[in-house]
């Protein structure tokens, strides 16, 4: 992997990790295009670090208050007794499906599951789902953190198990079920970079301790350089966002997604991209 290699996939990388359009998808399409070819899920995967360490950064006060409020309700033997303890537990509950899920289904996530047809189809599947839950939404009163309960955080641990399927979006997989519960977008957005934090950290860590001796043959610096880049845009991306869905809806990514699909599907079908 040449520097030039790591910084797009880096910058590919940070600019779609939250944004719900599909990180996967993109660090697909994006090689093939170039004419690099598939960087292979343990490169996706180690990349993530550079997210990663993005949103431990720009969420480091919460990340601290929720693992005191872990603590304390771990403790008192009452977890959902106050607000941040509430909160923590709310992040393992919604963390538990896609460990379970993703252990189960490895070898099909890594292999099967990066077909370009599977990755179109639910590029634009999510982006349905997506625009059925804004039209829901326009019907019930929004819910903030502080009134999220232990069913809200089950069905967004749930939804996020979609992203174990690339093109699916792991912020799209639990924003959109975020909103079908009635959680205000910004809440939705928030929650959905909290559970990133240990989805991606595992995934990340596993596939770095498995595939090191490949990942070294690709070279450390390249991956150190996609990692940065990943980090800075990342961060940028996780600002935009939030402040985003303070006052819009997530209708501007649905539409993207559809014309991602589309494009997607005319390459596929005229042999541009190989599925």
């Amino acid at each position: 992997m040449t520097i030039i290699e790591a910084i797009v996939l880096g910058l590919v990388q940070g600019l779609t990790e939250f944004i719900p359009v599909s990180s996967t998808a993109h660090l697909l399409i994006v090689p093939s295009i170039l004419g690099w070819g598939d960087p292979g899920a343990a490169v996706s995967a180690v990349i993530q670090f550079g997210t990663l360490l993005a949103a431990i950064i720009y969420f480091f006060r919460d990340i601290v208050r929720l693992i005191a409020g872990f603590f304390r309700g771990l403790i008192t033997r009452r977890p959902l007794a106050d607000v941040d303890s509430r909160e923590a537990w709310l992040v393992v509950i919604g963390t538990i499906p896609i460990v379970v899920l993703g252990l189960l289904f490895k070898k099909h996530i890594e292999s099967t599951f990066r077909g370009l047809w599977i990755v179109t189809t639910m590029v634009i599947v999510v982006a349905i789902l997506m625009q059925i839950a804004e039209w829901y939404a326009k019907r019930r009163t929004l819910r903030t953190f502080d009134e999220m309960t232990v069913a809200d955080g089950v069905a967004i641990g749930l939804g996020q198990c979609l992203a174990l399927i690339p093109g699916s979006s792991r912020s799209g997989s639990t924003i959109m079920p975020a909103i079908f519960r009635g959680i205000d977008r910004p809440t939705a957005a928030r929650y959905s970079f909290l559970l990133s934090i240990p989805a991606v950290g595992g995934a990340g860590v596993l596939e770095l301790f498995k595939e090191r001796h490949a990942l070294g043959a690709l070279g450390w610096t390249p991956i150190a350089v996609a990692i940065i880049v990943a980090f800075i845009s990342g961060y940028a991306s996780i600002w935009f966002l939030i402040r985003y869905l303070r006052s819009h809806t997530t209708h501007v990514f649905i539409y993207y997604r559809y014309a991602l699909g589309i494009a997607m599907i005319a390459m596929l079908m005229t042999g541009y991209l190989k599925g």
